[in-house]
């Protein structure tokens, strides 16, 4: 590599090796109790509901995409885990954003589809998105079991989930690789998880 791309090449050394250092720092304990919620929320037709801004909404969707069809080792086994990104319904977002205000459009979403039982992931950066803590709040108080993924210092939501999945590090794009990270973990602990119950 020439001398004039040696800063590029540096800047991505430091970048893997800040996301390697963080995410050797996952509580792996606490990965495992939520793919155990998961598993029973599969089992029981529970919901799980995913959530964040911006690309943790990306991460959202992502995850709920793959617990939705690669949990699932052969696609003709009818039972799957029912599990909605509310970062997906474009139309309710901005009907909800327009008339009721952004804060709003978890929340809302949350009353009109989710159940007590069901699970609540949020996922944030600072853990202090207003929409996502309302709808954190929300879920609590309506007999949701809910987690959080956080980052930087875990902000409010880190204090009021019953679970919570932290990344200490100031910067959004690491926590945000973390954050994806243990979505795969999630996946791949789940897909176990049913498929020994097929043996």
């Amino acid at each position: 590599m020439s001398e004039a791309t040696t800063p590029l090449l540096q800047q991505f050394e430091k970048h893997v090796e800040r996301t390697r250092e963080i995410v050797e720092r996952t509580d792996f304990q606490a990965v495992g109790r939520l793919v155990e919620k998961l598993y029973e929320a599969y089992q029981e037709g529970r919901r799980v509901f995913i959530y964040g801004n911006g690309g943790s909404a990306a991460t959202a969707s992502h995850i709920a995409e793959d617990l939705a069809k690669s949990t699932l080792a052969d696609l003709s086994i009818e039972k799957r885990l029912r599990v909605t990104s509310l970062c997906d319904a474009t139309p309710f977002i901005t009907a909800l954003a327009n008339d009721c205000g952004y804060e709003t459009i978890f929340r809302e979403q949350l009353i009109t589809l989710a159940s007590p039982g069901d699970i609540s992931i949020a996922i944030t950066g600072s853990g202090n998105s207003p929409n996502v803590v309302n709808a954190t709040k929300w879920a609590a108080e309506n007999g949701l079991f809910t987690a959080g993924l956080t980052g930087f210092n875990g902000g409010k939501l880190k204090g009021m989930v019953e679970l919570s999945i932290h990344f200490p590090i100031l910067d959004m794009e690491v926590a945000e690789n973390a954050h994806m990270i243990v979505g795969h973990l999630l996946v791949g602990g789940l897909r176990t998880l049913i498929s020994l119950e097929s043996e």
